[in-house]
């Protein structure tokens, strides 16, 4: 699932190619997506200009200007006067599972799983979603779309996080990290492999309770959440699948992992086979001696081959020997 620095890869790319253009038309597939596009939502967006992209956790928020076109565009196109949409709209995308939103010559081929487009006149802005758990829906304001974040519950964004709040969210929590972390409530934008690399890369177990950390520990964890993102974001984020930015290109970070997905490959520390666990239902990578302080457990956890997607393959234990007959 893209997280952080797949969506701020994916913001970026599109800035340059998208801000300052119109939207001619909009254009929906049949399928729905876990929020379906409104048809009724197209003649509104249609006309309006793309004024800025940005990103808010793992949420991609596009920026409109009401419609675009004035009088002396009416008459030059032969259009009929059409209402000019109030106030500033948003259009707020998730890419879901393994959405991918690029900024395309429309000469290029449709790909299979299309599901919204965007013409900006000259090129299009395509929504693809395999898996349809992504999602494009139109909001009339921000006031729309902080009030949708907020029911949300969506937190804090990793850059520049308050210490003494992470402390407390961390501290008073009887979940381990791995939950924290993976909670948008705590932090936005942190997902299964950057929590893995953050636990990884701040020498903490990600089984550990957060109310057993010391204020240090706390401390160290956040820094390691924020230099982990941003490593990420400089090296595109991880391609593990379907994943590419705005541009089309893969990303980089995939490369460096230092746990994730590299279940019984040595550490690049200490040698020792890297380690997985479930939880939180998700399988968490670390490595049981530089991650092992505060955890008593006899066994760190399943270790084992990774498979061709990068999971972890777990090794059956032996059946224990029976009991001779007495």
């Amino acid at each position: 699932m893209p997280e952080l620095p797949e969506v701020e890869t994916v913001v970026r790319d599109l800035r340059p190619l998208v801000v300052g253009r119109t939207i001619a038309a909009v254009r929906h597939g049949k399928k729905k997506l876990r929020r379906p596009w409104d048809p009724a939502w197209n003649a509104i967006v249609a006309g309006c200009r793309v004024e800025a992209v940005r990103r808010r956790g793992k949420w991609i928020v596009i920026e409109l200007a009401g419609r675009a076109g004035s009088v002396s565009d009416r008459r030059e196109t032969g259009n009929p006067p059409v209402a000019h949409a109030p106030g500033s709209p948003r259009l707020v995308v998730h890419l879901g599972m393994s959405g991918q939103f690029t900024a395309v010559d429309p000469a290029e081929p449709p790909p299979d799983h299309l599901h919204l487009v965007l013409d900006l006149g000259g090129r299009e802005l395509r929504l693809r979603d395999p898996r349809r758990f992504g999602s494009a829906t139109y909001f009339p304001d921000d006031a729309a779309v902080e009030a949708f974040f907020a029911e949300a519950g969506l937190g804090p964004e990793p850059f520049g996080l308050d210490p003494d709040r992470f402390r407390r969210a961390v501290r008073r929590s009887g979940r381990t990290l791995k939950a924290i972390l993976l909670d948008q409530t705590v932090v936005a934008g942190v997902g299964n492999i950057y929590a893995d690399e953050a636990c990884f890369a701040a020498r903490l177990h990600p089984r550990r309770k957060g109310k057993s950390l010391t204020g240090a520990e706390a401390d160290r964890l956040r820094e390691a959440v924020e230099a982990v993102l941003t490593r990420a974001v400089e090296l595109r984020g991880s391609t593990i699948r379907d994943y590419v930015g705005g541009s089309g290109l893969r990303g980089g970070f995939q490369n460096v992992l230092a746990v994730y997905g590299r279940a019984g490959e040595p550490c690049g520390v200490c040698a020792t086979p890297i380690g997985c666990v479930r939880l939180s239902g998700r399988a968490s990578h670390y490595c049981p001696k530089c991650q092992r302080g505060g955890v008593r457990i006899r066994d760190s956890g399943v270790r084992g081959r990774p498979t061709p997607r990068g999971r972890p393959k777990p090794r059956r234990a032996p059946r224990s020997a029976p009991k001779p007959e007495s």
